[in-house]
């Protein structure tokens, strides 16, 4: 197994799914885990999971349903201006620092 994948795609960021059962969903990404490839984005690919109550914590027993990992693959990130799914591209800024930049509409994604 090779090292660490690099993401394009980071924590926060609105992105669609593009394949999967959640095909066409929109969500922010929650979390990013780089070396397996994956993310959770919120409200898409709910899986349930049987949890047994715990008192000390304060934490009910039962059937939750929360988050589960999807391929980065599966999802592209939503273009600034145009509001549709893109693919992205890194921009070399003079002082040497790169900036996340849409590749349909050349828009920076950065806050």
């Amino acid at each position: 197994m090779a090292g660490i994948k690099r993401s394009k795609i980071k924590k926060n960021d609105q992105v669609e799914i593009i394949a999967g059962r959640d095909k066409g969903k929109r969500g922010r990404v929650l979390e990013v885990a780089p070396t397996k490839g994956k993310i959770k984005i919120e409200g898409a690919g709910i899986i349930k999971r049987h949890q047994r109550a715990n008192p000390q914590s304060n934490r009910g027993g039962g059937i939750i349903e929360k988050e589960a990992f999807i391929d980065i693959s599966n999802v592209q990130l939503i273009d600034p201006q145009s509001g549709k799914p893109t693919r992205i591209k890194y921009h070399l800024e003079v002082d040497g620092s790169k900036t996340r930049v849409a590749a349909t509409s050349g828009h920076s994604i950065e806050k």
